[in-house]
């Protein structure tokens, strides 16, 4: 028991106890102040006192490579990148700062290319490695919340986005459960509870401003069908986008054989399309492979699991005029790049950004409305909550749980009140209630 807190430690025998035990009564009999924070007395030199922050960084890249995604390898680095600056004795003041982060981010916390660093590189790296702090100085108080203060803060010096404050915590939570797992550090020395949100509130709601109405999403698509350069296979990917409410790393990954088309007499023009993998862009450095591009199973699926999708009959005949035009076989990309392949997210964004520049009023261009290729996607599952297509059904459609769905696109939802009031005079008031004339 220190100042009031009873500490615990598991033991795999009860001699290794007992042992224990033994080195606590000894040091409180020669008068040794504990620590609060630990519980141990100041003797004591735990593994946090005896590996780096640096060294410990990298462990932990290693023994997680081979379990986490593309994304997310990237997204560890970059955490642990503003975590090891924030964890330096002094700031280098014969690098650059901007090359220091680099340096972390793409060659040490990154396992296959760090035995391939630069030397300028390499010598960076062996500085941060001299004077990285300890892990124990986690144990710290002021220093926890001076780094939770460094990943909050962008390099200009404002605070970061909510949504990478939160994944840059969420993050560092596991790597601190990974350290304690190891016993490198005893408990977990992030705050809990409601401090652990403190001004990281998010919110997974659409902005209803960025939503196209039916003329714009028109509009943008026919400028990018009269592109010069591939605007008919770039017509067809974004109309796919916006009639399916596919996600882009899913249309991408689509094949001939997933469009299951109607006959050409058939009375039913509606053609389904079946999503069973994506292919999110994620840089060649993260990969297992050295492709820009990473496959995977879809978003919030289990392993092999697919989904099938309706198509609308004007997306029957956008894509049966591109199969036709771009002379697909079996087996091959329904949409390909101008050299065969996965068509690169850079020519997407770029055709998109154009198409809207082109079309819509500069202070229309200015706002969210469809800015991103992702508001497609946004477009059709409000557009099919707000024609009364069951959430259930919805959520099916786009790959999401239904509560996921209505939290995101609930506060879109419109246009049917008139209908809910009919629905609400025709269940009738209660028995003898008159109304006021």
């Amino acid at each position: 028991m220190v100042a009031g807190k009873r500490w615990r430690e598991p033991f795999d025998t009860a001699a290794l106890a007992d042992g224990f035990r033994s080195e606590m009564i000894q040091a409180t009999r020669k008068g040794e102040a504990f620590v609060i924070e630990t519980g141990l007395p100041i003797s004591h030199r735990s593994k946090s006192a005896a590996m780096s922050w640096y060294k410990f960084a990298v462990q932990y890249v290693d023994a997680r490579w081979s379990q986490l995604g593309g994304n997310s390898r990237k997204n560890t680095a970059k955490t642990l990148t503003a975590v090891t600056v924030a964890l330096l004795r002094s700031q280098p003041s014969q690098f650059d700062p901007v090359v220091v982060r680099t340096a972390l981010r793409e060659w040490a916390f990154n396992a296959n290319r760090r035995s391939e660093a630069p030397r300028d590189m390499v010598a960076i790296l062996r500085w941060v490695e001299r004077n990285s702090l300890p892990v124990s100085v986690w144990e710290d108080p002021d220093k926890v919340e001076g780094v939770l203060r460094a990943i909050d803060t962008r390099l200009d010096g404002k605070q970061a986005a909510a949504w990478s404050r939160k994944r840059h915590r969420r993050i560092l939570n596991v790597v601190m459960t990974y350290a304690v797992r190891r016993r490198i550090l005893r408990v977990n020395p992030l705050p809990k509870g409601k401090e652990t949100s403190a001004g990281t509130k998010t919110s997974n709601a659409v902005d209803k401003r960025s939503l196209m109405n039916p003329e714009q999403a028109a509009a943008i698509l026919a400028w990018i069908r009269y592109r010069p350069r591939g605007g008919e296979r770039l017509h067809a990917f974004f109309t796919t986008l916006y009639f399916t409410g596919a996600r882009p790393e899913e249309a991408v990954a689509l094949r001939l054989d997933d469009v299951r088309m109607p006959g050409p007499d058939a009375a039913d023009q509606w053609c389904e399309l079946l999503l069973h993998t994506a292919t999110p862009e994620v840089g060649k450095q993260w990969t297992d492979t050295g492709k820009i591009h990473e496959e995977r199973d879809l978003k919030g699926r289990a392993e092999g699991e697919t989904r099938t999708v309706p198509g609308h009959p004007a997306l029957t005949s956008v894509l049966r005029q591109h199969i036709e035009r771009e002379d697909l076989g079996p087996g091959e990309l329904l949409f390909q790049g101008e050299k065969g392949g996965v068509l690169a997210g850079s020519v997407i964004r770029r055709a998109w950004r154009s198409a809207r520049q082109a079309v819509l009023p500069p202070h229309v261009f200015d706002s969210p409305t469809g800015r991103r290729v992702y508001d497609n996607r946004h477009t059709r599952l409000t557009k099919w909550l707000n024609d009364g297509i069951p959430p259930a059904q919805v959520a099916e459609w786009a790959g999401n749980s239904v509560p996921v769905l209505l939290a995101t696109y609930a506060r879109c939802v419109d246009g049917q009140m008139e209908d809910l009031k009919r629905r609400l005079e025709a269940a009738g008031d209660l028995p003898g209630l008159d109304r006021a004339d």
